[in-house]
């Protein structure tokens, strides 16, 4: 019966453990790289853009909120949606 707990507990921990990395900011559009596939914030975070989203289809000074994560040291979107 342990074991079976043990084991259940450390199933919920690490599938939990994927959502803690991601996270959200929401800020307005400062500049757009479009070779780079970037973005930079109002507050000065660069975001690199993934696959899917392109610089083109965003605007500066758009109110926008980013859900990302840090790779290597840099911050990537994984999303970017219009700020409500």
């Amino acid at each position: 019966m342990k074991k079976s707990i043990i084991t259940a507990a450390m199933a919920i921990a690490i599938a939990s453990s994927g959502v803690a990395y991601a996270k959200a900011t929401t800020g307005t559009i400062a500049s757009i790289d479009k070779k780079g596939d970037s973005i930079t914030l109002s507050d000065g975070k660069t975001f690199s853009l993934p696959e899917g989203i392109e610089a083109e289809t965003l605007k500066v000074g758009e109110k926008v909120t980013v859900t990302y994560s840090t790779k290597a040291g840099k911050l990537a979107a994984s999303s970017i949606q219009p700020a409500k």
